[in-house]
């Protein structure tokens, strides 16, 4: 499924292509793809939020089963199984790459934007850049933590939030479904802000010691708070509701721009940080952790050929967790 021209995703921006089976390069993986999550930057994708660099594949929370093995490839075994995420590749050379922060390196490159990803029967990455897949999952259950875990995984690190703390979430989609899990397991209290009934409902029964309306004011001010919802406008909001010396962290790639506020929602030390994609450190990290709680990402899979579908219930909110492709 190809974007060639981005557009609104009721426009069925992506379009079906039969193309050769594609051949791996050296050191590169041929992985057969058995499921690959959907994202709401599959969406900035296709209708025009990120700019298009070319006719691409979208889809990076891809995982599958290693076919073949180019030249020099040496690190994964034909059939075993792996995952692709969204950062694939980084120079390895430069000052964020030798310091342990890859993801900010200037010359990274993105599966499913760069390059093409998974939503397609192949996928192509270098070995360095793919990821072990703990048994406890099946191939769906795996897929959102490729991006959804991991985004929310950094994020939540960010937030620096002490293990029995308070965290607070705006937003309650795939990635804020999963970073409740991880939060709850190291015995923080969580509460979330998301608009609908269904939503609050569902993250208190997720775990969440409260759950109100994006406006409410939280039960009590938070050690940290991330805003996984792509809406500028709930920083002063999310900000109100933060302790002195807490952390904001914004975890989307892309938002709307934030509304004027006054110098006191900062004051006391209250900081802002945004997540860009993520180190590889993270994803082994996520996954590690992920199995030993273990995450039980809620899931709604569609078939590849439905992938316009998909993303439209997406930005309607219109399913709960993570949709995945199955091709």
């Amino acid at each position: 499924m190809v974007v060639r021209a981005q557009g609104p995703i009721e426009s069925r921006p992506l379009v079906a292509e039969e193309r050769p089976r594609p051949v791996p390069g050296p050191h590169e993986i041929l992985v057969r793809v058995a499921a690959c999550g959907v994202c709401r930057t599959d969406l900035h994708v296709a209708e025009g939020d990120l700019p298009l660099r070319g006719p691409v594949v979208p889809g990076h929370q891809i995982v599958g089963r290693i076919e073949e093995r180019g030249a020099g490839a040496t690190r994964f075994a034909p059939g075993d199984r792996v995952g692709i995420a969204w950062l694939r590749w980084t120079c390895g050379t430069c000052e964020f790459c030798t310091s342990g922060r890859e993801n900010l390196c200037r010359g990274a490159k993105f599966t499913g934007w760069s390059a093409d990803g998974g939503f397609a029967t192949y996928a192509i990455v270098h070995e360095q850049w793919a990821y072990r897949i703990p048994d406890v999952f099946d191939d769906v259950e795996a897929a959102p933590l490729l991006c959804a875990g991991i985004i929310g995984y950094r994020a939540l690190r960010l937030a620096s939030v002490p293990r029995t703390g308070r965290l607070g979430i705006y937003g309650f989609g795939s990635s804020a479904h999963l970073t409740l899990q991880v939060a709850l397991a190291r015995g923080a209290t969580v509460y979330v802000c998301t608009r609908g009934a269904a939503g609050q409902a569902r993250a208190r029964t997720l775990g969440a010691a409260w759950a109100g309306d994006v406006g409410s004011a939280m039960p009590h001010a938070t050690d940290g708070t991330i805003i996984f919802a792509p809406a500028g406008e709930l920083v002063p909001r999310a900000l109100e509701n933060l302790a002195a010396g807490g952390t904001l962290v914004l975890a989307g790639i892309y938002m709307t721009p934030f509304p004027s506020m006054p110098y006191e929602l900062v004051f006391q030390e209250r900081m802002i940080r945004s997540v860009t994609a993520n180190t590889r450190a993270d994803g082994v990290a996520l996954l590690h952790e992920a199995a030993s709680i273990p995450l039980r990402p809620e899931i709604r899979s569609f078939a590849l050929a439905d992938a316009n579908e998909a993303l439209a219930l997406l930005k309607q909110g219109a399913f709960r967790g993570t949709a995945v492709l199955v091709p």
